[in-house]
């Protein structure tokens, strides 16, 4: 090679905005996967705790208020929760295939104190969230790694009765 051959080819610029944006890439993947499974993930988590709300007060309301004195339990429910809390109110799904809600059951404490019925029933539903990543593969070429995501969604109500 001459030194005009060299010298041409070193202002040639031709290429330059395909290497540009071969390097830029990776990074507008990344910002990309992390927006999209953020807010994904984020609306999944406030849509279950909206359910469990839904579902506690569902319960407070059906359940007799003098269940403690009575004797009883709220678990023959959990079924009926784990439709609120999973499904809206025409009956479709809430949440998308890599959301995934486990088992949604309920409690009773009986609390007593200085109350006007000497015991104050307070009922619990407990949904367990797991949420898995589709874009994972794309955090790994940054070198990152995300796993699943498992937790749990707990409401408390006192028992109003029907």
């Amino acid at each position: 090679m001459t030194f005009a051959t060299l010298s041409r080819f070193r202002r040639d610029e031709s290429g330059t905005a395909l290497v540009e944006f071969g390097l830029l890439l990776p990074t507008l993947l990344l910002f990309l996967a992390i927006s999209v499974e953020g807010s994904r993930t984020f609306w999944s988590y406030q849509t279950t705790i909206t359910g469990v709300r839904d579902a506690t007060r569902y319960l407070s309301r059906v359940v007799a208020a003098d269940i403690c004195a009575t004797g009883g339990s709220t678990t023959a429910w959990d079924d009926k929760l784990g439709e609120i809390v999973r499904t809206s109110q025409d009956g479709q799904s809430l949440f998308p295939a890599a959301v995934t809600i486990g088992a949604v059951t309920s409690s009773l404490t009986c609390a007593t104190g200085a109350y006007r019925s000497g015991q104050a029933s307070v009922a619990s539903v407990t949904a367990q969230l797991q949420i898995d990543y589709p874009f994972a593969g794309l955090f790994s070429l940054v070198g990152a790694s995300v796993s699943t995501v498992n937790t749990t969604v707990t409401d408390s109500a006192r028992m109003l009765g029907s």
